[in-house]
């Protein structure tokens, strides 16, 4: 399973991108699982349904079923958030995992930037960013600019970089 992540500060446009880049991705023929990374408190259940009651009753584990999907919650009560590698060590064999967020991980990575978002660009300081996808030019970059809007030629960078790309 090839790892890529997609990193850039707060609001810059990571899922956004990811929600076009996924399609695009399958479209050729490629299998995609996620991860994203949140800092906040993250709260799948719906209050008052089963498994929510479940969870707040003190189980460790909820496992919900259905016929189109299943769903596993994992409580970690005083314990600490896993590392990335564990949390891939979870999942099923794909093509190509695409990791949100995890910036600080040592995983290789394209980084999303906005011009108007007034954000600190991550590349200069992280050997494992490998091309930024950008609203416009940025000096001094030293890694590729890939245009932003462009999702076919980001998909291009990232399928030829983990060797997934099938033409």
């Amino acid at each position: 399973m090839k790892i890529f992540g997609i990193v850039g500060m707060s609001g810059s446009g990571k899922t956004e991108l990811l929600v076009k880049l996924i399609p695009e991705l399958t479209a050729r023929g490629v299998e995609v699982s996620t991860i994203k990374h949140t800092h906040h408190q993250v709260e799948i259940d719906i209050p008052g349904k089963d498994s929510y009651r479940h969870r707040h009753a003190g189980a460790k584990q909820v496992m919900v079923a259905s016929a189109g999907r299943w769903s596993l919650v994992r409580e970690l009560r005083d314990v600490p958030e896993p590392p990335l590698h564990e949390l891939i060590e979870k999942l099923e064999p794909v093509d190509l995992l695409l990791v949100e967020g995890f910036k600080r991980e040592s995983h290789d990575k394209l980084e999303v930037f906005r011009h108007d978002h007034e954000q600190e660009l991550l590349a200069p300081d992280d050997d494992n960013i490998l091309a930024v996808a950008g609203d416009g030019p940025i000096d001094g970059l030293t890694v590729p600019l890939i245009d932003l809007n462009d999702v076919p030629a980001i998909a291009d960078f990232i399928l030829a970089h983990t060797g997934l790309d099938k033409s």
